[in-house]
């Protein structure tokens, strides 16, 4: 087993990939999902479909590492998350919280973001 960041930088660039299963599969089942401004997903289904419009739904997702820190069982980051679609893109600043077990897998997944930025995501879709 690697390190908790390798676990987290590798869903990131799964992510990055538009490999959302992958992504997913280097999550425990019961993982906690929670973007503080707006509610916890809890467990491997309701991470997918709350994931889902966000990655699917964009041309691309990309989830730029700026900062990052470990302990023995998490990972912390500051990223800017930016979707593209048709031409236009938009940014969200994150701090991202993540907790990973012995096995490798993440068991908590919090991201701090600002409502705000969401919406203009959301702008891209309409």
């Amino acid at each position: 087993m690697g390190t908790p960041l390798d676990t987290v930088n590798e869903f990131i660039t799964r992510i990055n990939a538009g490999d959302l299963a992958g992504a997913l599969h280097l999550c425990h089942p019961d993982i906690e999902y929670d973007n503080v401004p707006m509610g916890k997903n809890l467990g491997v289904a309701a991470a997918r479909e709350f994931l889902t419009p966000m990655v699917d739904g964009m041309d691309s997702v990309h989830w730029m590492v700026h900062r990052e820190a470990e302990t023995e069982t998490m990972a912390f980051n500051e990223r800017t998350d930016r979707f593209l679609k048709g031409g236009r893109h938009a940014d969200i600043p994150v701090m991202g919280v993540w907790e990973v077990d012995d096995g490798g897998l993440i068991t908590l997944w919090r991201d701090y973001f600002d409502m705000g930025a969401v919406a203009e995501v959301g702008a891209l879709s309409s």
